[in-house]
């Protein structure tokens, strides 16, 4: 009789965590799934379901609910509160994740809901681990007051001390508003999704409030927005499957933390019809365009370039790809924009890319086509020289194996900028078609013979001769290469083979910064 009463006691316990574990991944309940899907969202869940390989997550905390009594909370417990967290892998290696939960108080942040959120965080720092936030929240809840703000500054303290050490990505899958933003825009990427998901700090009812302006949560804060004219977001996706596969290739190029080197994959040749064009890439006229991504395409592995910032400050561009296997940073100016020349926005966007490749061990690819800073009264006003020296910082700042290609101009302080030996650059080649000087030759010859040019019988053929002379003694890479500062001038087509010797010489490069608490940027 024991033994049965035993059993059935045994068997209402198992029950009784069945229904428990049932409630959890319900969430919010059927109907509000329902609105989820509607909208043309996943639940939290299934988000983590794609994002994850299948069958390893690992859930942490689906039981905790809020503390709060007030305002009738204390008849409102969900398992969970609002946000799922966990453990899992992508591409076999380990990352913590969480994922809120709109169907769940809208996926507001309770003091219990922060601290599920801290807890995988201070795993992850423990053991060295990527964070992945998926956020879809209405932000804090106001049922709780402080104790919800105190756990959003919980979770950007934390945030703030990852940086550098493991990385993290964030999704916006849904709204992020208020305080909300910080903890994304404090993360090294940020992904969003069009139509479905927006980020500001404060909505479009303040801002009519107090500017007067009508505007859109989506004109305000949504994907193409951040992707376009802030620079907040670093990529947009159709809907939340593609975000999260963005997610996904997104890992392969980084390693785990700040003390590992990303897993070195198979090499494969680049597509052979851009190798083959690089040799007739740059146009025989200094001031006609050519495409910079088909350098880059031409020289790394085939269909291994991943943009990041694609739709931001276009006349530089960055992003991930692998040479001879291994994850490498790219940064090139793009003479297709703004004749490739550096802006505010091109600068932060660059300082910004290469001080994440360097706090990660990602070596770093410069190819260079830069005429200068782009001039003119917006530029200086709004603080070109500060947010140019970022960039300039960041590569002097950058320890791991640095490389540039000059495919054409590098001009002035821009030359210097752009990863130059000057700044310990590890290898800097040119190719034939470099022209290194401290500017162009027409506006050289307008300054060094204004009074020559002035003087002449025919001061139009007068300044012509001079600029041919110029060119002949200046617009070349030879002068720079007599002095060692490149190391090569190289055919185009053996681009690929001389970098690839070179990253493997580099590979267990050893330099330092002198000791301090920290740098001063300017930021």
């Amino acid at each position: 009789m024991a033994q049965q009463n035993q059993e059935t006691n045994t068997n209402e316990k198992e029950a009784y965590l069945k229904k428990k574990r049932e409630e959890a991944q319900l969430g919010g309940g059927e109907e509000r799934i329902q609105k989820q899907h509607d909208k043309g969202k996943l639940t939290a869940r299934e988000r983590l379901e794609l994002l994850l390989d299948k069958d390893t997550f690992e859930e942490i905390d689906p039981f905790v609910t809020h503390r709060c009594s007030s305002f009738g909370m204390d008849d409102k417990q969900i398992p969970g509160d609002g946000v799922v967290t966990g453990f899992g892998e992508i591409h076999g290696r380990p990352v913590y994740v969480f994922s809120q939960d709109f169907t769940v108080f809208g996926g507001s942040l309770s003091e219990t809901h922060a601290e599920k959120i801290c807890k995988i965080m201070d795993l992850a720092m423990k053991n060295g681990i990527p964070i992945i936030g998926l956020n879809d929240s209405g932000g804090a809840r106001i049922q709780e007051g402080v104790n919800s703000l105190g756990g959003y500054a919980e979770v950007f303290w934390r945030n703030s001390m990852a940086s550098g050490v493991v990385p993290q990505l964030s999704a916006v899958m849904g709204p992020c508003a208020g305080g909300a933003v910080y903890s994304p825009a404090l993360t090294d990427f940020v992904f969003m999704v069009e139509g479905t998901s927006y980020m500001f700090v404060t909505g479009p009812n303040v801002v009519k409030t107090v500017t007067q302006e009508d505007v859109t949560s989506e004109e305000l804060g949504g994907a193409q927005t951040h992707n376009t004219k802030s620079g907040v977001a670093h990529f947009m996706a159709r809907n939340d499957a593609i975000c999260l596969e963005q997610m996904r290739n997104m890992l392969e190029y980084i390693p785990q933390n700040c003390e590992e080197k990303t897993p070195r994959q198979q090499s494969k040749d680049p597509d052979p019809g851009k190798a083959k064009e690089l040799d007739d890439l740059v146009p025989h006229n200094p001031n006609k365009p050519y495409d910079i991504k088909d350098a880059v395409k031409g020289v790394v592995d085939r269909d291994s370039f991943m943009e990041v910032h694609e739709h931001y400050a276009d006349n530089i561009v960055v992003g991930f790809a692998r040479l001879d296997g291994r994850s490498i940073g790219i940064v090139a100016n793009q003479p297709l924009s703004l004749a490739g020349t550096l802006d505010i926005d091109a600068s932060i966007k660059g300082a910004r890319f290469v001080r994440f490749c360097d706090a990660f061990n990602i070596p770093l690819l410069v190819f260079e086509d830069v005429p200068g800073f782009l001039p003119g009264t917006d530029q200086e006003w709004n603080g070109i020289i500060k947010h140019g020296a970022k960039l300039l910082y960041a590569f002097c700042e950058a320890t791991v194996p640095k490389m540039t290609v000059i495919t054409r101009k590098a001009y002035g302080g821009a030359y210097d900028v752009m990863n130059s030996k000057h700044i310990r650059a590890d290898y800097n080649v040119a190719w034939p078609t470099a022209e290194i000087a401290v500017m162009g030759p027409k506006g050289a010859v307008e300054i060094i013979f204004r009074k020559e040019i002035a003087e002449a019988d025919d001061p139009e053929a007068k300044e012509q001769e001079l600029v041919e002379q110029y060119k002949e003694e200046f617009a070349h890479p030879y002068r720079a290469a007599n002095h060692g500062f490149i190391d090569n001038v190289i055919y185009p087509h053996e681009t690929r083979e001389k970098l690839i010797k070179k990253l493997k010489i580099c590979e267990n490069k050893v330099d330092s910064i002198p000791q301090k608490k920290h740098d001063n940027l300017p930021i």
